[in-house]
């Protein structure tokens, strides 16, 4: 997802970062639905990208950083303040651009389940007309699917909201009161 952003952010097509990367589009694919990347995949788009590898390294597979923090049990030596002109771009995701990510793929869920709806109903209608014209059965499935398309698109446009961020965060901050 974070490549994702990044290359959109640059206004470049998967196509055109695998040109300039070098890596294939199959790859690039790979890596923004969430694949590990290899080293040398993480280099290439480093420095595509203008990052260090290691900053890259860790928004991508942070489980791995943590394990390479237990290896080094060794002291850091400190590190000089780089003034902002030097520094590199940070990858951080805001929650609202994590909250807008979530609303259009519950969005994009909406309207798979839509298309799905039609195709089938259509070819249920489709197979009722043949066998038996004079009973429309195919009124049956329409209604109980339809009705759970309905639920769908109130939950994804927040019609009936009854477990929406409000509760969320009343639930949580009831949780975190108990511990």
């Amino acid at each position: 997802m974070l490549i994702r952003k990044m290359r959109l952010d640059k206004g470049w097509s998967q196509e055109h970062l695998s040109e300039i990367s070098g890596l294939s589009v199959r790859t690039i694919q790979r890596i923004e639905r969430g694949q590990k990347p290899s080293l040398e995949s993480l280099k290439s788009l480093a420095a595509v990208f203008e990052v260090d590898v290691a900053e890259l390294s860790q928004k991508l597979c942070p489980s791995d950083q943590k394990a390479e923090t237990e290896k080094n049990d060794e002291p850091q030596e400190e590190t000089q303040e780089i003034p902002m002109s030097q520094q590199q771009p940070t990858l951080d995701i805001s929650e609202q651009e994590t909250e807008t990510l979530q609303y259009v793929k519950d969005i994009r869920g909406f309207y798979s389940h839509v298309i799905k709806y039609v195709v089938i109903m259509t070819i249920l209608l489709a197979i009722n007309l043949l066998t038996t014209p004079g009973k429309l059965w195919v009124i049956w499935p329409a209604l109980g699917w339809g009705i759970g398309l309905i639920m769908h698109a109130s939950s994804v446009y927040e019609i009936f909201n009854f477990f929406g961020p409000k509760w969320e965060r009343k639930q949580f901050k009831k949780r975190m009161k108990n511990k």
